[in-house]
């Protein structure tokens, strides 16, 4: 195994250091200091935007990448001392009016007309941030990292304006130099504009992106030129704090009324430009959006993403470590169901080549489940090499205070004393993005030795216009433990390999069309095969955006554990037996220009003990934009086995209304009913946005058993914020 990791790190590095040069060089945006006041309001009649230089002539990157836009945007920025500006002119190429979702923040990008700006401030192509607005004026903003991907659960404080005339729409913007980081001195950063136009059903960039890469790729950013290094941001320290009240009562236990009445506080320290210091004290997350429930037939745990604001920027340094299904720390095992008393986080640049993350959090002992405070702290460097690629390593600790040996339920213990994870990764990203991959290495510990095990994981991706081809193995061994972290399966070796080509016709409907095919091998510690999933599909998107897809797939399965087919806590399939069967289905979704939208999804064939299992999804959605979208979502399993089980049916539903009265005022109500655990969520949240990155909050959530539609356990939250500038 050792022989492999260093051969994949070498491999990886001397791809990598085959491109070095920065792509898109020649794009220049010369940003100057600002020669008058600018107000926020949509309008460009500023002496400031006059003497702005415009960058226009935006080159299209679908449905081709080969001629200048037909969508014409322009483009000027300038700064004060406090402030970076932004005024866009977006015209309309055919008449009629935009299409939009609704007000509703961080909107769906391929859903409304939009704009988003798209920064590097380290002109390193892998980090940064993300600003926009639809045409509506609804805000976009999210933190970059893995050079493209836009995580929008990031909220930062800024305005903008958006005003619509008959021929265009402007938007126009104030960032404070506060709510970034950027290296102090620098004067060249990495940028980019990108113009979604639904009429035309046309995305373009003012420096060309190839179409086959998001226009987010930081690879392909321009330089935005300043006149002088950015002003610093001064003294930047936030506090944030919070007043809750609330109510929540258990009708399924016959439970009391039990009151909430809680202060807290988080705050923001610019340590300097680029890296920052955050505080928390008894933190509460109730405003947060539930998690979407899905149907559960999988032999695995489940995951579902980060939503707390705490942990999410730069969270890339502490989350991304590893791959989907092997992470050695997953921020939401903090504070799961047990109430977290503070932490502070470390987390940015120390200079262009090195990123730094360090975080510690407490949480309180729960008596009546036995467990103590623990201690939950990870630690992550990054360092750049080559143009775009990095060496990072983590380590992450769980450590139970005051620890009892002798708590322990069936004769197994509570918690564990400690659970440590240290790892190195090596993640390849070649100057023009056609190559990238990750190498990997991770080592556990625990008491007694019992939890120490190992884990080594490498793919290597290359994605030109036409082709797509991945290679990935993994090893896990039987001993590896990750507590804070996210890993569903361990004792195996896995390999996969997958492709894909697309066809680019000269049609006037169809924009691409093309097979892709896969295969996922899993083998048990004695080498024997566990797992097979093969499938081939045949991919087609049309000029209009709507897409089909057609696959089929083999699947085998030899049971390393018991295992209930139906995930109903039912009969249990025996440890050894074996599974295989075949199945076919077709996935498609509609186009986003029309005000009425749908897609769904079809599975039938085979399933465990050559039974049949038929799936049927569906999302209808329909909008008076910009002001209402309903949205009904369905999920329907039927699975036919041989007695115990019989024929098993279950729905999941979910109907959506989201209200936007205004681009700071919202209502979101969504009800789940999920027949495969036997439950109902209402949740219903309104939130008021009185200040930028300041709001009042009203969440109130039942839950209810379907039959007889008794309540299960209630609650109502009052929550107000402040974001105050010290």
């Amino acid at each position: 195994m050792p022989k492999i990791t260093l051969t994949t790190f070498l491999l990886l590095f001397l791809i990598s250091g085959t491109f070095a040069q920065k792509i898109n060089a020649d794009y220049r945006l010369n940003i100057k200091k600002a020669s008058s006041a600018i107000i926020i309001d949509g309008v460009l009649d500023e002496k400031a935007w006059e003497d702005a230089d415009v960058a226009t002539d935006f080159f299209m990157i679908t449905p081709m990448d080969t001629s200048f836009a037909q969508v014409r945007t322009d483009v000027r920025m300038s700064y004060d001392q406090e402030h970076l500006y932004l005024i866009v002119v977006n015209y309309h190429a055919l008449p009629g009016p935009y299409m939009v979702e609704s007000l509703r923040r961080d909107f769906s990008f391929g859903k409304n007309d939009n704009f988003l700006l798209f920064m590097d401030p380290f002109d390193d192509q892998t980090n940064g941030f993300s600003f926009g607005a639809n045409a509506a004026g609804a805000q976009w903003d999210g933190i970059m990292s893995n050079g493209g991907s836009v995580d929008l659960s990031w909220d930062n404080k800024w305005t903008s304006k958006v005003t619509n005339y008959d021929d265009k729409w402007i938007f126009e913007a104030s960032i404070p130099f506060k709510s970034i980081r950027y290296k102090k001195g620098i004067s060249e950063w990495g940028i980019n504009f990108s113009r979604l136009d639904l009429k035309t059903t046309e995305k373009s960039g003012w420096a060309p992106v190839p179409r086959q890469f998001p226009s987010a790729s930081l690879a392909y950013t321009g330089i935005l030129a300043w006149d002088n290094p950015p002003p610093p941001a001064g003294a930047n320290v936030s506090v944030i704090p919070y007043v809750l009240g609330g109510v929540a009562k258990d009708f399924e236990n016959d439970g009391e009324n039990v009151y909430r009445r809680e202060i807290g506080m988080d705050a923001k320290i610019g340590l300097t430009s680029s890296l920052s210091l955050d505080l928390t004290v008894n933190p509460d997350f109730s405003q947060v959006e539930v998690d979407r429930q899905v149907t559960n037939l999988d032999r695995f745990e489940l995951f579902f993403p980060e939503r707390r604001q705490f942990f999410l920027e730069n969270g890339d340094l502490f989350a991304n470590f590893g791959y989907s299904t092997i992470r050695p720390f997953f921020s939401r095992r903090i504070g799961l169901n047990v109430p977290i008393q503070y932490g502070a986080r470390v987390s940015g640049r120390i200079n262009k080549d090195w990123r730094v993350g360090a975080m510690t959090m407490q949480t309180a002992e729960v008596e009546k489940d036995a467990l103590p405070s623990q201690n939950f702290t990870v630690m992550s460097l990054q360092r750049q090499v080559g143009a775009r690629s990095n060496i990072g390593a983590i380590f992450v600790n769980k450590q139970s205070l005051r620890y009892n040996p002798d708590a322990t339920e069936e004769g197994k213990p509570v918690y564990t004393e400690f659970n440590r994870n240290a790892g190195l990764e090596y993640n390849l990203a070649s100057s023009n993005n056609l190559w990238t991959g990750k190498a990997m290495v991770l080592q556990s510990f625990a008491p007694d030795n019992s939890g120490n095990g190992f884990v080594h994981a490498a793919n290597l991706k290359y994605a030109s216009g036409n082709l797509t081809w991945n290679w990935q193995h993994e090893y896990v061994s039987e001993s590896y433990t990750a507590e804070v972290g996210y890993v569903p399966r361990r004792g195996y070796y896995k390999i996969n390999p997958s492709g894909g080509y697309l066809f680019f016709p000269k049609s006037q409907k169809i924009l691409s069309h093309g097979p892709e095919i896969g295969s996922t091998f899993f083998w048990n510690k004695d080498g024997v095969k566990t797992d097979n999933a093969t499938f081939l599909a045949y991919n087609i998107r049309w000029r209009s955006q709507s897409k089909l897809m057609l696959w089929t797939a083999y699947d085998f399965v030899k049971l390393q554990r018991p295992f209930d087919p139906t995930n109903l806590g039912g009969e249990q399939l025996p440890t050894g037996s074996e599974h295989e069967w075949f199945a076919w289905g077709s996935e498609y979704t509609s186009k986003p220009q029309s005000v009425l939208t749908y897609a769904f999804s079809t599975r039938m064939g085979g399933y465990y003990e050559d039974g049949k299992r038929y799936n049927v999804t569906a999302d209808l959605g329909y909008r008076f934009q910009p002001y209402v979208a309903i949205a009904m979502a369905a999920n329907y399993n039927q699975i036919e086995l041989r007695e115990p089980w019989g024929t098993t049916r279950f729905w999941l539903v979910g109907p959506r209304i989201d209200v936007t009265m205004t681009n700071t005022l919202f209502l979101t109500t969504f009800i789940q009913y999920n027949e495969q655990i036997k439950n109902i969520n209402l949740n219903t949240r309104f939130q008021w946005r009185f200040a930028p990155a300041s709001d009042l909050f009203l969440v109130y959530t039942d839950n209810y058993l379907p039959e007889p539609f008794n309540v299960k356990n209630r609650s109502l939250v009052l929550k107000f914020t402040y974001w105050w500038n010290v």
